[in-house]
């Protein structure tokens, strides 16, 4: 029998109160996979996580991603930043003294908006704000409406979000306590949270009674059924770091090991997804046009010898009149050409540069909200978290999805139309951009800092 959202809330899951409760069904539909050690010393990087599983699948390896997930956005409560720079880092540390930064332990990132660079450390902003090169731009830019974004998206105003994941609900809802329960350093605005892995989108969606979450594939990562997590397609190593691939001017290297972080939620129809689009169909929007796997296959190989280029998504174009998911990323999202880092990792031609973090919700927006903008019938969504280099470098992606590819071409697709891909049952709710500091810096950065 499928649950409502508030007997979800109140039933099976009552053990762990208030939003959190419906995705402590995730724990009576699986168990924690095996995960490697942690490493014995922490990376500079916050977005780094450490001891992901890999396993194999259809010829493919594939990320284990952790089971839960939670994105907490705030405000800055306070002035005195000198006191709550140390109450946050000492919150910080002490995480870190309780937990691996694994998927079996916690992964914290905290990451900073323009109102917090803009309100509280303008000065010193304005000295050490890293710079993207390519684009003759801030790193940081303001979050904008994409061509198919509807109107009503939210462009957001955060000081600042938390990302959490853990294999362990409780270890998550134990960070939020510990780093959001004093008063006087950070207020929050809103609680996203999620899950991911094999298997669970259709158990909860169908818990949850969200219409065709009967349709989705018994043992699909994602609500909408195709495997996400290959490692092929995601961004390995530093990659994604603001120094890595020399897109960003970097003023007294203060933001080094840092990177850029996207947030966004996205509400999934999967009636239209599934009712209205054959297995065929559904691939071909996924990935590409005249794309051929078998009937039923779930994880489609993605690699650098796959990747298509802006000619191959215009010749798909004038084909079929319309693009794939992938295919139109990959023009923007893929390295064109070899590149060595500076720690001397070689990054070959074809390797994704996004790293992705997003996960599987059923908030509608969210869990809970301070404004109340929350509805209790629970929607199949993403909330989307993606590092890019940049945000410049995140927008090429995003424009790229809509027809706009980065040699300059325009696709004449209508805005949400089936031609676009995915476009036509997803439909974005609330974005903004984010800088993610190195864990040097993660707790109000450059507010040691003099004006």
């Amino acid at each position: 029998m499928a649950l409502t959202r508030r007997q979800a809330l109140v039933g099976s899951a009552g053990a762990i109160a208030g939003a959190a409760g419906i995705y402590a069904l995730v724990d009576e539909h699986t168990g924690a996979p095996a995960r490697p050690p942690a490493p014995s010393t922490l990376p500079p990087e916050q977005h780094l996580l450490s001891g992901v599983q890999v396993v194999t699948d259809n010829g493919a390896e594939v990320l284990v991603p952790p089971l839960h997930h939670a994105v907490v956005t705030a405000k800055v409560a306070t002035g005195d930043l000198a006191t709550a720079r140390g109450r946050l880092e000492d919150a910080l540390r002490q995480l870190e003294s309780q937990h691996p930064t694994t998927p079996a332990g916690l992964g914290v990132t905290v990451a900073w908006g323009l109102p917090y660079f803009r309100r509280h450390v303008p000065t010193q902003w304005a000295r050490l704000q890293p710079v993207d090169t390519r684009a003759q731009k801030p790193a940081l830019l303001d979050a904008t409406r994409f061509q198919s974004d509807p109107a009503e998206t939210v462009l957001e105003q955060n000081d600042v979000a938390v990302l959490l994941r853990s294999d362990s609900l409780q270890t998550i809802d134990g960070a939020i306590k510990a780093l959001f329960d004093d008063p006087d350093v950070l207020e929050k605005t809103t609680i996203r949270r999620g899950f991911a892995g094999g298997g669970l989108p259709a158990k909860l969606a169908v818990a949850a009674g969200v219409p065709g979450a009967d349709l989705i594939p018994p043992q699909a990562e994602l609500f909408l059924g195709f495997t996400s997590t290959l490692r092929e397609n995601l961004g390995p190593s530093r990659i994604a770091n603001l120094e890595t691939l020399g897109l960003a001017r970097i003023p007294q290297g203060y933001f080094t090991h840092g990177t850029h972080m996207h947030v966004s939620h996205i509400a999934e129809n999967l009636e239209a997804w599934y009712v209205n689009r054959s297995y065929a169909d559904r691939v071909h929007t996924t990935f590409r046009p005249g794309l051929e796997v078998p009937v039923g296959t779930l994880t489609v190989p993605q690699g650098p010898a796959a990747v298509s280029t802006a000619a191959d998504v215009r010749r798909s174009y004038r084909v079929h009149g319309a693009i794939g998911h992938s295919g139109s990323l990959q023009t923007a999202s893929r390295l064109a050409r070899r590149h060595v880092g500076p720690d001397g990792t070689v990054y070959a031609a074809g390797v994704a540069i996004p790293q992705r973090a997003d996960f599987n919700t059923l908030d509608n927006p969210f869990a809970w909200s301070a404004d109340g903008s929350v509805s209790a019938d629970p929607a199949a969504g993403v909330h989307f978290v993606v590092f890019n280099p940049t945000s410049d470098d995140f927008h090429r992606v995003r424009r790229a999805m809509d027809g706009a590819l980065p040699d300059g071409t325009t696709l004449a697709l209508d805005a949400r139309s089936e031609g676009q891909g995915f476009n036509s049952i997803l439909t974005t709710t609330r974005r903004q951009n984010f800088l993610v500091p190195p864990r040097a810096h993660r707790s109000f950065p450059l507010s040691e800092l003099r004006a």
